[in-house]
């Protein structure tokens, strides 16, 4: 299965002059890998960077001759295309700027957002039919995960997927290429706590196990793992079959870092 690597920059980096210092050594590296021996750590790995959307454009602009992938961060629910939605940006508007992936329903968005089942449902609904991919993130909170709540948290979080397909079920061929799951316990994103890799290949399996009772086209989903993912503990995750990548958060700021977990994930991608 194709391994993923994608960078969520959040609300980073702070200028222009910044953004592009990051993106010239990722592409200055990426570029150097492929002037030597070694295999590229793109090679089986696919990239993706996920910019604030005042950068969105740049980025894009930057990496359309790579192989990098863009995503936003969110999308509006309120409308596909245009509207009177103050500060929203629509799933056209993203892709007009060159994305072709969102990320949706990350905890800090469903915690200082207070996003919503309805919300999540109608913001992949406008993302997939403006041809975007969804990058859908789920987990647990620590007192739910202190309280063995965790894959009840899961298939709750799911049902937002099962309800899309009901609803819109000319979607449901093309699912398995146009979603993936990233899980990211909540208590673990920044902390530095770090779920073992037994835990996390478990709810791997149990997120797969559940996405397939939904359709049968897709029951080879891709499911990454987030939560203070950094060059230390990318080789454990990546030696699981069970994770097929990872969202990274701060480690994606630098492009050293980026692209260490990116080779973990690459060596062991079939």
């Amino acid at each position: 299965m194709q391994a993923w690597v994608i960078g969520n920059w959040k609300q980073n980096p702070a200028t222009s002059h910044d953004v592009n210092a990051l993106l010239d050594d990722l592409l200055t590296a990426i570029n150097a890998e492929k002037q030597v021996d070694t295999e590229p750590s793109n090679s089986r790995c696919k990239l993706m960077v996920a910019p604030s959307c005042i950068h969105l454009a740049a980025v894009t602009a930057r990496l359309k001759d790579s192989s990098m992938l863009c995503a936003a961060q969110d999308i509006s629910g309120h409308s596909a295309s245009t509207g009177a939605y103050t500060g929203d940006c629509s799933a056209q508007q993203v892709a007009d700027a060159g994305a072709t992936w969102t990320l949706l329903g990350h905890s800090e968005r469903r915690q200082y957002h207070r996003e919503s089942h309805d919300t999540l449902l109608q913001k992949m609904t406008h993302a997939l039919t403006q041809d975007l991919g969804v990058v859908f993130c789920i987990g647990e909170t620590q007192t739910q995960y202190d309280e063995q709540q965790t894959l009840n948290v899961i298939n709750e979080q799911l049902s937002v997927v099962k309800d899309l397909l009901v609803q819109q079920p000319a979607l449901i061929s093309s699912l398995s290429e146009r979603l993936i799951i990233a899980y990211e316990p909540v208590w673990a994103i920044g902390t530095g706590k770090v779920p073992t890799v037994e835990e996390v290949s478990h709810t791997h399996q149990h997120i797969k196990q559940t996405v397939a009772g939904f359709a049968k086209t897709v029951d080879n989903m891709t499911v990454l793992y987030g939560g203070s993912v950094n060059t230390d503990n990318a080789d454990s995750f990546a030696a699981d079959s069970m994770i097929d990548g990872a969202l990274v958060g701060g480690a994606s700021l630098k492009a050293q870092s980026f692209l260490a977990i990116a080779h973990a994930f690459n060596r062991t991608s079939a």
